[in-house]
């Protein structure tokens, strides 16, 4: 099972915390530009307000209990932190490098894999095209190519430091915010990696994607889940709960909100395998305290039974992980 030590290796987060903090300061030096915001996932006005954290306002959606943060930056202002962001170059040039072998073998080959077999079982055209957003490193569309269940691949991705990782791969990428982004020729498949979680209007991005696809073209994608048992368990000490995690669905509200864009969810699972882990060292650095657990929840994550608590998360969608494919109808 991966750990997190595979994704993240020790050694290359050594100095994350003080990239990570410069963006923190970025974002909060502009505050007086935020905007309030409606629930992006059911429009509703109504809410219970949560808690701060990194200077962001947390609320809860009393209609479908998304989780969002507001008042939140503009898209103009995420444009530039992106543009600027230390904390991605920093994971551009040494997180992704040094688990960049792993990665590829255990998150994205699968992945690649997955949307070529539902590519084949959902889409009538043999001849498909596939565009990622927020290509990050270019491993995804590498494994896809790898799959030759595509004939175009091509990726989106506003960060200039991993724009250039992807150039170097040879891979066609644009550099720029999908929002400035109207495509020549519609593709079939829209995939998009934790993206969605980091977005001022996820509904006008999901629009803007089905006017980018095909008739009856997928939308696969994958974000942090609310009602994870990490998420749930650990609350505003979640690292699902961060600086730039703008919109935290669940299973049901992004299911409504793929719903209300045009799209009909396929297939939505909770492939997350490092919840049980993720609370374990919450615990072990003091950040969890075990007397605020329920006798029944440190049960399930004492290590003789820390594997078969993952397994029952992920095959009953209570993991921290959240994929979705839709269709676009």
């Amino acid at each position: 099972m991966i750990k997190i030590s595979d994704i993240r290796p020790e050694a290359a987060m050594n100095d994350q915390p003080t990239a990570m903090q410069h963006d923190i300061d970025w974002l909060q030096s502009r505050r007086e530009n935020f905007v309030d915001v409606l629930c992006p996932a059911c429009g509703g006005s109504e809410r219970i307000g949560l808690y701060e954290k990194y200077g962001l306002n947390h609320v809860s959606c009393s209609g479908c209990r998304t989780q969002y943060i507001t008042p939140r930056p503009t898209s103009e202002i995420l444009g530039e932190f992106y543009a600027q962001s230390e904390n991605y170059r920093y994971w551009a040039r040494y997180i992704f490098p040094a688990s960049r072998t792993f990665r590829r073998e255990h998150l994205f080959r699968p992945r690649a894999l997955k949307i070529a077999r539902a590519a084949q079982e959902y889409l009538d055209a043999e001849d498909r095209s596939l565009l990622e957003i927020g290509a990050a490193h270019g491993m995804f569309c590498e494994e896809v190519i790898a799959t030759k269940a595509f004939s175009k691949v091509s990726g989106i991705e506003p960060t200039p430091d991993l724009a250039a990782t992807c150039r170097s791969l040879g891979i066609d990428v644009i550099e720029a915010p999908y929002e400035r982004v109207s495509l020549d020729e519609r593709v079939d498949v829209i995939a998009h990696f934790e993206v969605i979680e980091h977005l001022y209007d996820p509904k006008a991005f999901l629009e803007w994607s089905a006017d980018q696809l095909n008739n009856g073209g997928l939308v696969y994608l994958t974000c942090p889940n609310i009602e994870g048992f990490e998420t749930i368990i650990l609350g505003r000490n979640s690292g699902a709960v961060d600086h730039e995690h703008l919109n935290l669905f669940t299973p049901s509200s992004l299911t409504l909100l793929m719903n209300r864009c045009g799209f009909d969810v396929v297939e939505i699972e909770t492939p997350g395998v490092l919840d049980v882990e993720i609370v374990q060292k919450a615990m072990a650095a003091g950040v969890c305290d075990p007397n605020t657990l329920n006798p029944i929840v440190l049960a399930m994550i004492d290590p003789s039974r820390a594997d078969a608590t993952q397994r029952f998360c992920m095959e009953n969608k209570l993991s921290s992980n959240l994929s979705i494919i839709a269709k676009k109808r």
